[in-house]
């Protein structure tokens, strides 16, 4: 167990794009979490009450289905966690990611991309999702962030 894996979710594009750029300065496994039934634009609508994203993030219980399960996670001594920030947490798909899986002794390190809430609500909520696991302060980043501006903060944090 010392490998390192970046795995990511991302509705639009934005957190993909950073999760690619943190696996490639540092070198990571590259995993995305996606969901059994892609969101589409209307499902993403969070002015929308009865919208998918908005019904789901209502119910703390949801944990929506995975498009696949990470194969043999207990290769990995450190995971960067990536996701956006909804409704001022992580989306419910990232406890599902976390519940499928055991993770004791691993450390998890959040990142998330966001038009402005900050990660500290995310990292206390997810943390109940993989006991054992040392959930770590996360971090948000642009969606511009630079493989040298990311390099730079896995190596504060490994």
């Amino acid at each position: 167990m010392s490998k390192i894996l970046t795995a990511y979710f991302s509705a639009s594009g934005t957190t993909r794009q950073v999760g690619r750029r943190l696996a490639a300065a540092i070198n990571s496994d590259l995993f995305e979490i996606a969901p059994k039934v892609p969101y589409t634009r209307a499902d993403l609508d969070w002015t929308n009450k009865h919208s998918r994203t908005s019904l789901e993030m209502a119910d703390p219980k949801s944990r929506p289905e995975m498009a696949a399960k990470l194969e043999h996670p207990e290769q990995y001594s450190v995971i960067f966690l990536g996701f956006p920030i909804w409704w001022y947490t992580a989306p419910h798909i990232i406890n599902t990611f976390l519940e499928l899986h055991q993770w004791s002794g691993q450390k998890i390190v959040p990142f998330c991309t966001s038009g402005g809430s900050g990660i500290t609500r995310a990292c206390k909520e997810i943390a109940p999702s993989c006991p054992g696991a040392q959930v770590v302060n996360g971090r948000h980043f642009a969606s511009s962030a630079t493989e040298e501006e990311l390099a730079r903060w896995a190596s504060e944090v490994l």
